[in-house]
């Protein structure tokens, strides 16, 4: 390949020194936090002209376009549900940048019921949730602008379509939960000065909306005095019950719950404290079923007297099992989707925990769905894994019986691709489970394009999806590897408890025996080798190519946290102290952090790997400053030829809601990077 000479922006130096337990830490990119300051601004936009006059001189980047444009061109319609007297389901055509909503009325009759395309003119405006009112003669709607988590709520008529009164705004981190037809719940945090990206969100309170008032007018029902981080209500399906979950940070909850048939009934507290997960997934009168991880880190279905709802007398419907659980209901069953090794389980109960049956799926992959009011006699649920594109099949409750109810016309030839599970070996000798997606016939050589990806946190699981890039990728010789790290929730509690704080190392670890596994069985080499993740998994690439920078040929990290010493005093950053811990904890704490954060490892006289870091400058959960800051130190000390790119999507944030076109356009300079830094100039077969 040529080499393509970068003169990177010159990146101003400022004197800022923080003190952490005595010790001086030097933040001289401080200034690049600013995102409302001129200088930043510019500074983006530098960095994106150096960016994309690279990106436009990679020969075969147009035509690897045109072929994730063709493949990703197919109709894509989602289960449909029931609400009122319509029948809704989303639908994108192939390359509409939104899917847009429809509905259908008893006679069949189809229409468009809202089109998020015609919110924008650029895409950059997307649907961010629809909930509709008891009889379904209301709908709110949330939308989200330039990909930001903050949203407003539109309320409107179904039948006519015409705007109920004036637009709620500031809405963050909520849904919308109905009271019958006469208002809804929602949660937000007062609205920062200045900066949305940099300043803190740490007080969320719920807040009940009657229709027809002005929303400065909304009470608030939870929070205002009890300061909590994450605050979420829910109305039980009958509207007999607020369920209020409180917490802190990412993991363990609080819960509450308040009865709606009496006046001025007070909030009862269930769990008092942040030691374990809980949420009520539906109720039989008084009787209430909780899925909690209390005294079992699998999770379990218990049920409990509303009357007395404390823990001591929670009995179990659905005992703890040696897989995972994350249940659903509908139809009035229980389903019970376990993980075992990463690959789902359906198992259908009844209310006394009685056994119906074993859901009988396609085949190892991923299934979701099931979940539907108890009314609803049709199920749906969904079936994907990396070479079966997703697939919605019917399920009738009773009887049991599925059939296919959509599946997609895809150009991709499944039968010509294979998908392995192998366990590996980890640095202290934990076994990690891996599935290496590929062309049948794959030659062994270390020669082949591959790209590792990886998250390991927050409790987050990895489970096998059908990916539209990803099959491009493929189809070009590649190989996809999606590693089930430690801090994920594929194993549990205990296997996400492993990943964090000061257990954090554990992550990078399993990441980097992923890596050296693949080498060692010759699906690749070092020269052929990417690794990929975003947000914490754009941490674990930080990471770990400043840890071992000559395991890999390229890196990309995503909208990664970046900074750890810093990363709380970002909007609601503080939130993630549990899996992270903060600098401000302990000296420990602080040293732990400073051994591995991406940001302050960045060594002068090191050959990195060729790195494009990407992310949104309108990223309010994972603030760009974290890569701003990453990518000028790389620029400043990368040594050798490789070269140090950052990516930033303008009017974009964390990535949910993002375009078709952007996605798509986001893909194909990712991979067109990759392959050329692996020494391609024309596109492997």
């Amino acid at each position: 390949m040529l080499y393509l000479r970068i003169n990177y922006p010159q990146t101003p130096k400022g004197e800022t020194v923080d003190v952490y337990f005595d010790t001086k830490i030097s933040d001289p990119y401080r200034w690049l936090e600013d995102d409302k300051s001129p200088e930043t601004a510019a500074w983006v936009k530098e960095e994106n002209k150096v960016t994309y006059d690279y990106l436009d001189k990679i020969p075969f980047r147009n035509a690897l376009k045109a072929r994730l444009e063709k493949l990703w061109n197919y109709e894509k319609i989602g289960a449909p549900f029931k609400e009122g007297n319509f029948i809704y389901y989303y639908k994108n055509n192939g390359l509409q940048n939104q899917s847009v909503l429809y509905r259908k009325d008893v006679k069949g009759k189809e229409e468009v019921f809202l089109d998020p395309n015609t919110f924008s003119k650029l895409g950059t405006t997307s649907l961010g949730g629809v909930d509709f009112s008891e009889d379904g003669s209301k709908v709110a709607y949330a939308i989200s602008e330039g990909g930001s988590d903050w949203r407003k709520v539109i309320l409107m008529d179904v039948n006519n379509a015409k705007i109920l009164e004036d637009t709620l705004v500031d809405v963050k981190f909520s849904g919308v939960s109905w009271k019958g037809n006469e208002g809804f719940y929602y949660s937000s945090y007062d609205k920062p000065k200045g900066s949305e990206l940099s300043a803190k969100t740490d007080q969320h309170k719920l807040y009940y909306h009657k229709l027809g008032t002005a929303q400065k007018e909304d009470k608030v029902i939870f929070g205002a005095d009890l300061k909590r981080r994450y605050v979420n209500g829910g109305v039980t399906e009958d509207n007999h019950y607020l369920v209020i979950s409180a917490a802190n940070s990412t993991y363990g909850n609080e819960l509450y719950i308040q009865d709606l048939t009496k006046p001025n009934s007070p909030i009862v507290m269930i769990v008092d404290n942040f030691n374990s997960d809980n949420h009520i997934i539906d109720n039989e009168g008084e009787k209430l079923f909780i899925v909690t991880d209390l005294n079992a880190p699998n999770k379990r279905i218990v049920s409990v007297d509303v009357n007395n709802p404390k823990p001591e007398n929670w009995k179990d419907v659905i005992a703890e099992t040696e897989h995972v659980l994350s249940p659903s209901t509908g139809g009035g069953y229980i389903f019970a989707n376990y993980m075992k090794d990463a690959v789902s389980i359906v198992k259908q109960y009844d209310y006394s925990g009685k056994l119906m049956r074993e859901i009988q799926l396609p085949g190892l992959g991923t299934a979701g769905g099931f979940g539907a009011k108890k009314k609803e006699k049709t199920l749906y649920y969904s079936f994907t894994n990396y070479i079966t594109p997703g697939t919605i099949y019917s399920f009738e409750a009773k009887s049991g019986k599925s059939a296919v109810y959509q599946k997609p016309k895809v150009d991709f030839k499944s039968e010509d691709f294979v998908s392995t599970q192998v366990f590996y070996t980890s640095k202290d000798g934990t076994k990690i489970p891996m599935i290496i997606t590929h062309k049948k016939g794959l030659k062994l050589n270390g020669k082949n394009p591959t790209i590792l990806y990886g998250y390991g946190g927050f409790n987050v699981s990895l489970t096998p999806s059908f990916g539209i890039s990803n099959a491009v990728w493929m189809e070009n010789g590649g190989i996809y590897a999606v590693a089930n790290l430690r801090g994920g929730g594929e194993y549990g509690k205990k296997w996400h408890d492993a990943g964090t704080k000061m257990q954090k190392q554990n992550v990078f670890n399993d990441f980097i025996a992923a890596a050296e596994y693949l080498i060692a069985q010759k699906y690749t080499s070092s020269d052929f080798l990417a690794v990929r993740g975003g947000s914490n998994g754009g941490l674990l690439v930080g990471a770990t190519m400043t840890q071992r920078p000559d395991l890999m040929k390229v890196a990309l990290p995503a909208v990664g946290v970046m900074d750890m010493l810093r990363y709380h005093t970002f909007t609601s950053g503080a939130g993630w102290a549990f899996d992270y811990g903060t600098s401000s904890d302990s000296k420990e704490m602080f040293e732990y952090l400073k051994s591995y954060s991406p940001v302050q490892n960045v060594k002068s006289g090191v050959q990195y790997p060729a790195t494009m870091v990407t992310t949104g400058d309108h990223d309010d959960r994972v603030v760009p400053a974290h890569s701003f800051k990453y990518a000028a130190e790389l620029q400043e000390k990368q040594t050798g030829a490789n070269p140090v790119l950052i990516r930033i999507d303008i009017n974009a944030g964390h990535g949910a809601g993002k375009s078709v076109a952007a996605t798509i356009q986001e893909n194909v300079d990712i991979q067109a990077f990759t392959l050329y830094n692996m020494g391609f100039t024309e596109l492997p077969q």
